[in-house]
């Protein structure tokens, strides 16, 4: 007898060019991972898609045969948000990647989703413009990766995250509607903002196939530094001292001891061997000798917590080289500890040393090493624990489930820009109590009345 999925297959087969399915086995093994190390759940079949209305038609034949459905584009994700945890099909984003529209006078661009972000920021700066969300794998994730998981970055503490940036976008519903939302005016307030409700949804709601995305001009000048301290605690004492002195840097980020150490193994710059922590800050504008002056006068207020001057980067190399002490950090970790495990919980600025004390204590009691560092200066943290063996992934587990309940016993959240999707899903209740996630879990049968649209994900087995 023939399955659904074989029926869809072979519907799918006479509806798409066969160049844009995969079917063999292992090319779909690609489609089943991403950088969760959740493991491989490959799809049955992935097309890539050109259009909403081919979207529309793989929508079609999967509420025909009850098979679901899963959206992947760079595959660059924390969550596991894009493993096909039931089989089923993969709808690939990956070709819809052109940037349709860059408009200097409306201050806005309209995207496909599958356009690399860097390439975006790259592009809108050849116009004097500016795309601040900043995501750590720029140079790899997707604008529709970003809107799915409502991504950050280091530039979120002055610029905000992509939901601010995301005026209106198209998407298609499982049901088979493609709607329209949004606008393209900067205000607009009209109905319920069902585009920011699709922001961060995670490809559980609808499947976006067009953005448009707010633009700044772009700041004409920036200063980076680098300062030290003894400890963290002193690290988040200079955070709140900057910002209730009137000073808004574009970033804070926090680097602990942990996270120096793996630093400095790549680092053009040699860190004092007791140091405790570090704060990478940066400020822009438009005047140069006022971003500078904001620097020096927030290196004036950190000084009294901080051990040593602060460095600050003379030049656009030294810059790259500052950076590239925090952008390497999630690979330098590993040189550390062969195996890894990152969750990036978000706490009042106010708690991150309680925070990190309390992360470093559950590794400490389960024998494993915990990095965190992160952007201060909203209070999101990345927990990193480090192993070296795959048998002591149980313990792993241990540890991030307390860090993940630790933060929400702060007053934060189980997830700052990666994600709930499949690796928190189980906390989600903790967070949020059974009666909010049952109105969520309505919501989504409103959107997705047969289930089919990235199941498994967010949600527990019901």
């Amino acid at each position: 007898m023939t399955t659904p999925m074989q029926a869809a297959q072979a519907e799918l087969e006479a509806a798409f060019p066969r160049e844009r399915l995969v079917l063999d086995r292992e090319k779909l093994e690609a489609y089943g991972r991403d950088e969760s190390e959740l493991g491989t759940f490959p799809p049955n079949v992935a097309v890539a898609v050109e259009s909403a209305e081919e979207v529309r038609t793989i929508f079609a034949v999967a509420s025909r045969h009850r098979v679901p459905v899963v959206p992947v584009a760079a595959r660059s994700g924390k969550s596991g948000g894009v493993l096909a945890l039931q089989g089923g099909i993969a709808i690939s984003l990956e070709r819809m990647n052109r940037v349709l529209e860059i408009s200097p006078d409306d201050l806005i661009a309209r995207v496909q989703p599958g356009v690399n972000t860097g390439l975006l920021q790259a592009e809108v700066e050849k116009h004097g413009l500016f795309y601040p969300p900043d995501p750590n794998s720029l140079e790899l994730c997707s604008i529709g990766g970003n809107v799915a998981e409502n991504a950050g970055g280091p530039r979120a503490l002055k610029y905000g995250v992509t939901r601010e940036y995301v005026l209106g976008l198209t998407a298609v519903l499982p049901t088979g509607e493609i709607v329209r939302l949004g606008k393209r005016s900067i205000k607009g307030v009209a109905g319920y903002d069902l585009t920011a409700l699709l922001v961060g949804s995670e490809g559980t709601l609808g499947i976006v196939t067009e953005i448009t995305l707010k633009l700044l001009p772009r700041p004409r000048h920036v200063a980076t530094g680098l300062v030290v301290f003894p400890s963290v605690a002193a690290a988040a004492r200079a955070v709140t001292k900057v910002l209730t002195a009137g000073i808004l840097p574009r970033c804070l980020e926090l680097l602990d001891d942990v996270a120096l150490a793996a630093a400095a193994r790549t680092s053009a710059y040699r860190f004092p061997a007791d140091a405790g922590a570090a704060l990478l800050v940066e400020t822009d504008g438009n005047d140069a000798d006022a971003v500078f002056g904001e620097l020096v006068r927030l290196a004036e207020v950190v000084q009294s917590d901080a051990q040593g001057d602060v460095i600050v980067a003379q030049n656009e190399a030294q810059r790259r080289d500052i950076w590239e002490t925090r952008r390497y950090l999630s690979v330098n970790l590993k040189t550390l500890h062969p195996l890894k495990l990152s969750e990036d919980v978000a706490v009042p600025r106010s708690r991150i040393p309680e925070m990190v004390e309390r992360a470093k204590a559950v590794g400490a009691r389960l024998g494993l090493a915990v990095a965190t560092y992160g952007h201060a200066g909203d209070g999101n943290l990345h927990c990193n624990v480090l192993f070296d063996r795959a048998e002591e992934r149980p313990k792993v587990d241990e540890a991030v489930a307390e860090i993940l309940r630790a933060a929400v016993d702060l007053g934060g959240t189980i997830t700052g820009e990666h994600g709930v999707g499949l690796a928190k899903r189980d906390f989600l209740a903790y967070e949020q109590g059974e009666a909010v996630v049952a109105l969520e879990r309505r919501l989504k049968a409103v959107f997705d009345p047969l289930g089919l649209l990235n199941p498994g994900k967010i949600f527990p087995p019901a």
